[in-house]
């Protein structure tokens, strides 16, 4: 039996969520990653290795407690450091980069040898929805499903992407919390706006899979979420919309926001970015743009 190491790091992609109307559904793992190293201690708690503000600190606990608790395996302190690119609070997953780096690096430091699929169980139940949840730890483009009756995890059906096909994400300089972003959604829906998102989410996930890309060109028309959450995001519609005036497929809102991610050929997505970012300024708003591709490796231990 091999040694158990002492020491781990985990890197762990962002994601973009719900993609259009496949609200808490569909996921979608980037090339942009943040990495969590995790040190076996005798402190009773995780310790940060460096100050963490207090939503980290509250998450690496919970995470630890649900790993343990689903793991079946005694408990063990921990120091942990969180370093990277992906932005928090701005629809890109950066909670699932803390949560699964956090799974990730116990498993290995404890010797459980959980899947990554029950990883994505306990991230699931965790956040409360999968679609983060399995792009940030399977990777590729996630369709993912849960019991109806329980909400817990089932499983997950994934197709990995090619680096030709780019997705332009524009961040304004505004945070957006999930809990706090849900808060505006409706209690109920319009019986045809439901029709009309299924029918969205269902053709986009069809042409995901065929990789005819030319067939997203206006694919997404959600009227879910993004109806209530965009307004909250000054050029935040005018931005995709500049982004498909520039060459891209289509584009939506990633997760709860802030960030706008658009769907482009490789070749567009220069002029894509720069579009995007334009409508931000007109709006009055710094953003940052990035050209990103799919994290087809999803959640790996370094």
């Amino acid at each position: 039996m091999s040694k158990l190491p002492a020491t781990v790091t985990v890197r762990v992609p962002g994601s973009t969520s719900n993609c259009g109307a496949g609200f808490d559904t569909l996921g979608l793992a980037l090339q942009i990653h943040n990495r969590v190293t995790l040190t076996r201690t005798d402190d009773v708690t995780p310790q940060p290795v460096s100050p963490a503000d207090g939503r980290a600190q509250a998450m690496v606990e919970a995470t630890t407690g649900a790993f343990f608790a689903a793991a079946r395996k005694a408990p063990f302190g921990f120091s942990y450091q969180i370093r990277g690119e992906v932005p928090a609070a701005r629809g890109l997953g950066s909670s699932v980069t803390v949560i699964g780096g956090v799974l990730g690096g116990l498993n290995a430091l404890s010797g459980a040898n959980l899947s990554k699929h029950q990883l994505v169980a306990i991230a699931t139940a965790l956040e409360g929805h999968p679609d983060n949840a399995a792009a940030g730890i399977l990777g590729g483009f996630c369709v993912a499903r849960c019991d109806a009756a329980t909400n817990a995890y089932v499983d997950t059906v994934r197709i990995e992407l090619p680096a030709t096909l780019a997705f332009v994400a524009a961040s304004p300089e505004v945070e957006m919390l999930t809990k706090e972003s849900r808060g505006v959604l409706p209690t109920t829906l319009p019986y045809f706006d439901a029709v009309k998102s299924i029918n969205s989410s269902s053709y986009l996930v069809a042409a995901m899979i065929s990789g005819d890309y030319e067939r997203l060109r206006g694919a997404v028309a959600d009227f879910m979420h993004e109806p209530y959450r965009l307004p909250k995001i000054p050029g935040g519609r005018p931005a995709i919309e500049a982004g498909v005036a520039a060459g891209a497929y289509t584009g939506w809102l990633s997760g709860s926001g802030s960030t706008v991610l658009c769907v482009a050929p490789q070749t567009e997505a220069e002029a894509v970015a720069v579009a995007m970012q334009a409508a931000f300024t007109a709006a009055g708003l710094r953003s940052t743009a990035r050209v990103l591709v799919a994290d087809n490796a999803g959640l790996v231990v370094e």
